[in-house]
């Protein structure tokens, strides 16, 4: 009797250990965890369903995906960033907002991500400049916004004025709508941000990628010749009344309402504008590139980038590159273009929509790229500067002493 207990006992056992044993000899998914600014509900949803899309190719990973508001997620990342728990991935900006955290230590390189092609084979080279840092990418771009001068076509027809390509040019048009009665271009400063946009337009026009760079970084003095040479161009269109009369007053939305209603004709701002404009003008608005001012000065433009970063003290890195090359694929960017009707960064890319192709093609064909001044540039100094181009846009005549000021200011930040 004991023996055929014993061999029941045995054969439950052997039985039991059969049934386990799929589940034991199941490998151990491997954690990802990934930290998003992408908040909005637009936006979270689309990034939910490419995280279901890697997830579907690449059971192996068990994904985790914490989503904080965007100006939660600026303060946040810091503390992220130097915690033992850091995250494998986190979103993010290009540019000096990248920079300096690489500068500090707290990120990865995530050259392995365009292994083994490279990046520029990949993406448009442009891109570069606003993903690394010394020699290294830090960043994975997804999708950017180009900014541009944009127009009502009716009113340049109306007038027989030419889309202006160089400086001249633009003067032209300018004086033109001025003699028509329309103001020629439309800025709202009561937030100080779109002068910057000005500012960033005629540096990189007049002196280039590397002077404009550099001054960012606090290397360049703000009294230095170069810059007050940038600010001439400037003064010009102040001093002959083309831009919109109290613009202090105005939120850019507020002064976009002119172009609306036909009293201005141009607005120099980011593609973002195209979500305001209104169904029935639609049609009748457009962009060309910010005019060529000096010829042997390249093309380069203000595009915030936004993108990926794997943290220097992430646990599971090789987890974020694997994600990451999902991120970087054409698939993955396409799936972006077509539900967000973003243009996306990489090489070939194609849109059924002739908007975001125009963007894509001016952006890919240029010789580099900026992000924003107040993206790339010390945040202190970012705040003190577009208040005193906005008070350079009121006050014309007080060049020199604002670039003073800021000078002074250049020297305390960036002792």
């Amino acid at each position: 009797m004991r023996s055929n207990r014993h061999a029941l006992l045995l054969t439950l056992t052997v039985c039991l250990m059969l049934a386990v044993a799929p589940v034991l000899a199941a490998p151990a998914k491997q954690p990802l965890v990934v930290n998003s600014y992408y908040s909005d509900p637009a936006s979270s949803k689309a990034f939910e369903q490419l995280v279901a899309m890697f997830s579907k190719q690449h059971p192996e990973y068990e994904v985790t995906v914490n989503v904080v508001a965007h100006e939660d997620f600026k303060i946040l990342i810091r503390t992220w960033l130097n915690s033992a728990d850091a995250p494998d991935v986190v979103t993010w900006m290009g540019g000096e907002r990248m920079r300096y955290f690489a500068r500090k230590g707290l990120l990865a390189p995530v050259d392995a991500v365009y292994a083994p092609s490279g990046f520029d084979n990949q993406v448009a080279p442009a891109f570069r400049n606003a993903c690394s840092y010394d020699g290294k990418l830090y960043l994975v771009p997804r999708d950017f916004e180009w900014w541009a001068v944009y127009y009502r076509k009716s009113i340049f027809e109306k007038h027989k004025i030419p889309v202006p390509q160089t400086w001249e040019e633009f003067l032209d048009a300018c004086e033109k709508l001025k003699k028509a009665g329309i103001t020629p271009i439309a800025i709202g400063t009561k937030n100080v941000w779109p002068a910057a946009g000005w500012f960033g337009a005629f540096n990189l026009r007049v002196n280039g990628l590397d002077f404009y760079q550099d001054l960012c970084d606090g290397k360049i003095a703000y009294t230095d010749p170069r810059l007050r040479n940038a600010m001439e161009y400037w003064k010009v269109l102040l001093e002959r009344g083309y831009f919109l009369d109290n613009h202090s007053s105005y939120g850019w939305r507020e002064a976009a309402a002119f172009i609306y209603r036909g009293e201005c004709a141009m607005m120099l701002m980011g593609s973002f504008i195209t979500d305001d404009i209104p169904a029935n003008l639609a049609d009748d608005f457009a962009f060309f590139r910010f005019p060529v001012i000096r010829k042997d000065v390249g093309l380069f433009e203000q595009v915030p980038v936004n993108g990926f970063m794997i943290p220097a003290r992430a646990k599971n890195k090789d987890s974020a590159v694997a994600f990451l090359k999902f991120m970087a694929s054409k698939e993955a960017q396409d799936f972006v273009a077509n539900t967000q009707s973003y243009p996306v960064v990489y090489k070939g890319f194609k849109s059924q929509d002739p908007y975001l192709q125009k963007g894509f093609s001016l952006i890919s064909e240029s010789d580099g790229v900026m992000q924003f001044y107040d993206i790339d540039t010390d945040p202190e100094m970012a705040d003190i500067g577009m208040n005193a181009f906005v008070e350079f846009m009121m006050f014309p005549a007080r060049l020199d002493t604002i670039l003073k000021n800021l000078e002074v200011q250049r020297q305390r930040i960036f002792k």
